[in-house]
């Protein structure tokens, strides 16, 4: 018994020395926990951002607003009267929006007046693979509902019309879910190969003083940067083409390959190699360094619309996930592979970037070949 009691002590002073195993012992469990009940238990806090155009020029589409608005659920937002809705959709890649048409009133006035059949339409646009979609159905349904019953009784004079939104151009691609899923997929995984990768090769490269081999070469620190940065792009290039084909061949996914998808691939390897290289080289045991690109890498996974679209995240992680660079890896490849907004995709394209140059100066400028 003593053995075992002797052996099972030091055993656990051993495994107490990994970092990276403590990391995922303790560390990980409560991130977890910590990420998923801030998404799912947020309190209510949470509002949808929900895009309405108003084209109504009597009192009804007002009112009709003011009571989604006193929901509490949305923050209602006004797409300017002289705008097309439609294009104002696939400009802003939004996931939902309503239309109230011009003649509102009037024809409810007209139903009312004369009793003449039908009803009068209000549009609900949205993306029905997104949960959001569904509250502000439920919820425009439920205000119709309360406006029909206080103007003429339970007739339904008042009625929500859904339309999926439809980002082809050819206005008959029907995207699924797994479309709208893959572009998170690829970034998670431009994130993984290029940060977790690059942290333990820095990481490791300091512990065995290869960098001071690499002092006798002649080989300049930013052209051994760029060689790891034109790597990690080829191989993501590959595992993009090989994930794309398989969900076409295996799911029938409808989402396209577009040049743009490959470019912010290729800056998204840019950005998460350079974070890998600097979290690697100021960092000094690859056990560390590995804990530390974990608990960067793994909140950024799960807050950056990788699994769960933003929108139903309370107001704070919303905020903490604008300044996670996965967040516009993400936006943008879904921008350019899903909607076909490459301005978007570009704006998107432009903040990872940006982001990327910061850190690779501060890697290139903590880099020694003396290191020891």
């Amino acid at each position: 018994m003593n053995r075992i009691i002797s052996d099972t002590i030091n055993f656990g002073k051993q495994y107490m020395r990994s970092r990276i195993g403590m990391f995922f012992a303790l560390v990980f469990p409560v991130l977890i926990i910590l990420v998923f009940g801030a998404i799912f238990m947020g309190g209510g806090t949470s509002k949808i951002t929900l895009h309405a155009q108003n084209l109504d020029e009597g009192s009804q589409g007002d009112a009709f607003l003011n009571a989604l608005n006193s929901t509490t659920l949305f923050d209602i937002v006004e797409i300017p009267s002289n705008e097309s809705i439609e294009q104002y959709i696939n400009n802003n890649s939004l996931t939902v929006a309503i239309f109230i048409p011009k003649n509102f009133t009037f024809d409810i006035g007209e139903h009312l007046l004369f009793n003449e059949p039908g009803t009068v339409d209000i549009i609900i646009y949205g993306d029905p693979s997104k949960s959001t979609y569904g509250t502000v159905i439920g919820a425009a349904e439920a205000v119709a509902e309360g406006m029909n019953f206080r103007l003429i009784g339970k007739i339904p004079i008042i009625n929500t019309v859904p339309i999926n939104i439809n980002p082809g151009d050819d206005g008959e691609t029907q995207f699924n879910y797994i479309d709208f899923y893959l572009p998170g997929i690829v970034g998670f995984t431009v994130m993984t190969n290029s940060l977790f990768a690059m942290t333990s090769t820095c990481a490791e490269y300091r512990q065995r003083n290869y960098y001071k081999l690499l002092a006798t070469t002649n080989i300049k620190k930013w052209e051994w940067l760029v060689s790891k940065f034109i790597f990690y792009t080829l191989l993501l290039w590959l595992a993009l083409v090989l994930t794309y084909f398989v969900g076409r061949a295996v799911f029938d996914m409808q989402a396209q390959l577009t040049p743009i998808a490959f470019v912010i691939i290729a800056v998204g390897a840019f950005t998460f190699t350079a974070m890998g290289m600097l979290v690697g080289i100021v960092v000094k045991d690859p056990e560390g360094a590995s804990a530390i690109a974990n608990a960067i890498g793994f909140p950024m996974m799960f807050l950056s619309g990788t699994f769960f679209p933003l929108e139903m995240m309370p107001d704070y992680l919303q905020i903490v996930a604008g300044v996670m660079p996965l967040t516009y890896l993400n936006n943008g490849l879904r921008d350019t592979m899903v909607y076909f907004n490459d301005g978007n995709a570009l704006i998107n394209l432009a903040i990872v970037f940006i982001i990327g140059i910061v850190f690779f100066i501060l890697a290139s400028k903590f880099m020694s070949w003396k290191e020891k």
